[in-house]
């Protein structure tokens, strides 16, 4: 099977209450678009990492949910995916992501709602992103450390 990698990056200036950062897609569907803790913490208007890990969970679900249902003989209409991702503060300092929550409405014919159900968690089974936000992932990290600071390409 072939790797599929896609990529994104983010930059960060100042520190976590008064700087700000930028993140970008490698399609630029996302372009150097602003980020910073107001944004994150306050409601403040602009994106975050909890909404975008929400919307690829919504997305991916989708799509996961579409092939699931064709497989088992359904050709769906129209399916909606709404995802919460839950942030919260810990005792001791800092964050965590302590849950998501999927919720889905779908137009689908000749189905009934036993059978659905059945097949959206199937279809949860098999969509990646829902994987990955269950169970524990290896990340590979390194680190480089520079004193005149240049962008990387």
């Amino acid at each position: 099977m072939k790797e599929i990698i896609r990529k994104a990056g983010a930059v960060w200036e100042g520190d976590l209450l008064n700087g700000h950062g930028e993140i970008s897609t490698e399609s630029r569907v996302l372009y150097e678009q602003s980020y910073n803790y107001r944004m994150r913490f306050e409601n403040e208007p602009g994106t975050n990492p909890e909404e975008l890990i929400a919307a690829a969970h919504a997305a991916c679900y989708c799509m996961a949910l579409a092939g699931t249902l064709k497989q088992k003989g359904f050709q769906p209409v129209k399916l909606e995916a709404n995802t919460s991702c839950y942030l919260m503060s810990k005792d001791k300092g800092g964050y965590a992501i302590t849950n998501m929550h999927l919720h889905i409405r779908a137009e689908v014919p000749d189905i009934d709602a036993a059978s659905f159900e059945q097949i959206c968690r199937e279809a949860d089974q098999g969509c990646p992103v829902s994987n990955l936000l269950r169970c524990g992932l290896e990340i590979q990290l390194s680190a480089e450390l520079v004193k005149n600071f240049t962008p990387a390409n």
